[in-house]
């Protein structure tokens, strides 16, 4: 079916193109013209002076929807998770597991694997191979060191559905992160007490981005950068942040975008309030704890991270958008998201300039 989202200004990622129609055919894209140029058979879809931008993707989520899927990985949390989130603006994830026993992740493999959608892009193991001096909110008892024949046997289950592993690089071989990224899973440091030269190496060595810049890593300080000063020095690693204001202060989110500009993509980290089980989330106000106070996840959402770049980090708009998906993509090479260009994936994200939610589009199909 041909579809035409009609009265938009268009975000594509590259350039902000108002008053045209942008032609969706089936799932792809397939065109942006002038809005009294439409196909007799176009279904048209009026989006109302909102924006339209590229559907958002989040490459690091626990739970949505009433559901920590990390705790106890399982088809509905995964359903109600899945439809959460695409009720709030975002088309493709990364379902995220902390540090755990190898029981849950194979479980939480098999019910990814056995239950394909659209919008659930793998998965992000975070942990279990990071710092204990840096696990933040992670269970101590099942942090280690990496063994060949372990990760051999986690990729074996996995068959290419986990797609991202957070690890710290000074605790890990080279060959641990070669035996990764040979089997297409982009690595990650994070969770790490990595000096500067060891997160260097750790670079040479493949990794390609780092988990959530400033938590849980190493401090920059004028006598020892760290792996924050590392990131920046780089010409070409990315690293995730968490925009919530809590996590990283907006005036660090001003300076490290100034500094690294296209490497910094939002995530969420977002997590669920849960009572009992390995992980307990407490709910506050504006973020979520562990029972004795540590901070543990946030309360974000894409879109709203989103406008937080803008409104409190001085970021424009277009320019969060694509922190929100063009980067990410780039950094999980999905070559067929996160810009709105023909035969790109019809994946949309429309909102109000108050950054309400008008309509998610997934596959050219209207889902919220």
């Amino acid at each position: 079916m041909l579809k035409a989202f009609i009265n938009g200004n268009i975000y594509t990622g590259n350039e902000i193109i108002p008053g045209k129609a942008l032609l969706v055919e089936n799932d792809v894209i397939k065109g942006i013209t002038e809005a009294g140029m439409l196909p007799d058979e176009a279904k048209k879809i009026d989006c109302k002076n909102a924006i339209v931008g590229a559907g958002l993707i989040d490459l690091q989520i626990y739970g949505s929807g009433g559901y920590l899927f990390s705790n106890a990985p399982s088809y509905p949390a995964l359903k109600s998770m899945t439809e959460s989130l695409l009720g709030k603006g975002t088309t493709g994830f990364y379902v995220t597991l902390a540090t755990n026993s190898m029981e849950i992740f194979y479980k939480a493999i098999e019910v990814v694997k056995e239950n394909p959608h659209p919008a659930v892009l793998g998965i992000h193991l975070e942990g279990p191979y990071i710092n204990p001096v840096k696990r933040g909110a992670h269970i101590l008892e099942y942090i280690k060191r990496p063994e060949k024949k372990e990760v051999e046997e986690l990729l074996k289950k996995a068959k290419g559905v986990v797609k991202i592993m957070t690890l710290a690089p000074e605790m890990c071989d080279p060959e641990i992160i070669k035996l990764l990224i040979d089997n297409g899973v982009t690595v990650s440091a994070g969770h790490s007490n990595a000096t500067f030269e060891e997160a260097v190496r750790g670079y040479e060595n493949g990794i390609t981005t780092n988990t959530h810049l400033f938590n849980a890593m190493s401090s920059i300080h004028h006598r020892g950068t760290g792996l924050p000063g590392a990131i920046y020095l780089s010409k070409n690693v990315y690293a995730s942040v968490i925009a919530d204001g809590i996590h990283v202060d907006y005036n660090t989110l001003m300076i490290s975008k100034k500094i690294m500009g296209e490497r910094l993509f939002l995530i969420t980290d977002a997590v669920e309030e849960v009572k009992e089980g390995a992980y307990v989330h407490v709910k506050k106000e504006d973020r979520f704890t562990l029972p004795d106070g540590t901070l543990s996840g946030s309360k974000l959402t894409m879109l709203k991270a989103v406008q937080n770049c803008v409104e409190h980090a001085k970021i424009p708009l277009e320019e969060a958008l694509r922190m929100a998906s063009t980067y990410p993509a780039k950094v999980m090479e999905l070559s067929d998201r996160g810009k709105i260009e023909p035969g790109y994936k019809a994946n949309l994200t429309i909102f109000s300039e108050s950054y309400q939610l008008k309509y998610t589009v997934l596959n050219g199909e209207v889902v919220f």
